[in-house]
């Protein structure tokens, strides 16, 4: 069986409704309004980009202006998501972070974890690069501004973001593809 028991039906329902396989499913998320949506099948001339976050996340809420410019400075190659997968958040909360933040990107919930366990992480803020094929070239941190919870450098002097977005749009590796993040840890996961 493809979904095993953990797949709530009332997910399911939605998510073929909204026009996706079974397959595609297990990659979706909800957007703030309910509906499934697969972020690697909205724009195939793309690379994705997940960027899981969590409200109560201090080192999420910082680096917002991080994402900010750098989905602004990539926006002609990659498509950037906003990915909570906090269970108990709820629609209007997130809008009001969106806010908050002055993000302007799309935001998916992620109740169950499908696009977590897809895309490998384990912290917020990390992201996840696919590319165009929708393959997972890079999972980890943004960069190694922060050394841990209590200390930042005052710059960060890697870019593992932005190097794995130049390597998915090039059709190319990326020299490491995944280092963990610090922050706050994705719970439940299985």
């Amino acid at each position: 069986m493809l979904w095993g028991f953990r797949f709530p039906l009332v997910l399911l329902v939605a998510m073929l409704a909204a026009g996706c396989s079974p397959l595609q499913a297990q990659k979706s998320g909800l957007d703030l309004d309910g509906r499934a949506v697969n972020p690697l099948t909205a724009d195939s001339s793309k690379v994705v980009v997940l960027v899981f976050l969590r409200r109560d996340c201090p080192v999420s809420s910082r680096y917002a202006p991080v994402i900010q410019e750098i989905s602004q400075r990539y926006s002609d190659r990659a498509r950037f998501w906003l990915v909570y997968p906090d269970k108990n958040e709820s629609p209007q909360t997130i809008r009001k972070y969106l806010t908050d933040y002055g993000y302007r990107l799309t935001a998916l919930r992620d109740p169950e974890h499908s696009l977590v366990k897809l895309s490998r992480v384990q912290i917020t803020p990390e992201v996840a690069v696919f590319d165009r094929g929708g393959r997972l070239i890079y999972d980890g941190r943004i960069d190694d501004w922060y050394v841990d919870l209590s200390r930042a450098r005052p710059a960060p002097t890697t870019h593992e973001l932005e190097d794995a977005i130049r390597a998915a749009a090039a059709g190319k590796s990326t020299a490491k593809s995944e280092v963990r993040g610090v922050g706050c840890y994705i719970s439940d996961l299985e």
